[in-house]
């Protein structure tokens, strides 16, 4: 149902329902100085975005924030086990399941700043303002599912506090930051996933942090412009990284992002031509290769299906491609 999709978001609760659960999220180290705590997609609950910790000799950095307050109480005990104090947070973009957090952390941790784009006051005002809306409606007319009714009264609250989603520091070009002792080489991306996407690569380990610019198991398109989102990928894949953490999914090597860069290219060419929508869904999940299990191929086509559907009902005039 469409009204369940409005209820988050860029439509992840399709997304939540179609995967199985994941074990708990922990610190993982995957470099030194760089700690992922994974997002979790639990079957019929809203999503929380991947996390990174960066620490420096001046304390940590943060790389989003996530949706729900088991995910940034995660970060904030992944904090005290590295025993330095959090100095700032980067979102790489909008969504709530990448700034929901940035409330909590503010809490806990007076004087952080947050570092973003300023594409998030636009979507207050347009998508995330007409998303809590349509919730609040559904709401009342008892329309959402009740084990997702807190979650969703959670999304509205966090909306209305706008401001504490909003940088301090916003982000307006391409630039070398050095927060808490780290180098960070950060990239801005017009007319993406979102109006202002922000993909980074930590200097000293060549971790490249893409943000939901590469997701798993589909690319998440309902607030996206495909062409700049080409065009960003194109950048990317002409950095220098060792691996790249996505917005939602497992770690990557270049290899591994060079698939799923190209199944996206053709995922978007296909969905231009008047081929039948499940071949190009289904083409999707094929391209992928080992990128994406045997056993979830089918939902992940079901899924890519859906945005090959909004895509061309857009024709031509996808309004998200006019947002600078």
């Amino acid at each position: 149902m469409r009204q369940r999709l409005r209820l988050v978001t860029a439509g992840l609760i399709m997304a939540a329902a179609a995967l199985p659960a994941q074990a708990a999220v922990t610190a993982r180290r995957l470099a030194s100085g760089v700690v992922l705590l994974a997002g979790e997609f639990a079957p019929g609950h809203q999503p929380d975005g991947n996390s990174i910790v960066l620490r420096g000799d001046a304390g940590l950095v943060v790389v989003d924030t996530g949706r729900h307050s088991t995910h940034s109480n995660r970060i904030l005990a992944a904090a005290a086990q590295l025993r330095q104090p959090i100095v700032a947070v980067i979102n790489t973009h909008w969504h709530l399941d990448h700034v929901s957090g940035n409330p909590r952390l503010r809490s806990a941790v007076p004087g952080l700043k947050v570092y973003a784009s300023n594409a998030i006051d636009g979507a207050l005002k347009d998508f995330l303002a007409k998303s809590a809306h349509d919730a609040e409606a559904a709401l009342a007319a008892g329309q959402v599912p009740a084990d997702l009714v807190d979650e969703v009264r959670a999304d509205i609250a966090t909306t209305a506090n706008g401001v504490a989603l909003r940088p301090d520091v916003v982000v307006g070009e391409n630039q070398r930051l050095k927060l808490a002792g780290r180098r960070i080489d950060v990239h801005l991306a017009h007319s993406a996933v979102t109006a202002g996407d922000l993909w980074l690569i930590d200097e000293q380990t060549g971790t490249l942090i893409a943000g939901d610019l590469v997701t798993l198991p589909v690319p998440f398109l309902d607030t996206a412009c495909p062409t700049g989102w080409r065009a960003a990928l194109d950048g990317i894949s002409a950095a220098r990284f060792t691996r790249l953490v996505p917005g939602h999914g497992a770690v990557m090597n270049r290899r591994e992002f060079e698939t799923w860069r190209q199944a996206f290219g053709r995922l978007m060419d296909c969905t231009a031509t008047a081929r039948r929508e499940a071949s190009c869904s289904e083409g999707w999940a094929q391209d992928l290769g080992t990128l994406l299990p045997a056993s979830e191929q089918r939902r992940a086509a079901q899924m890519a299906q859906y945005y090959v559907r909004q895509l061309r009902a857009q024709a031509g005039r996808n309004p998200n491609c006019n947002l600078v």
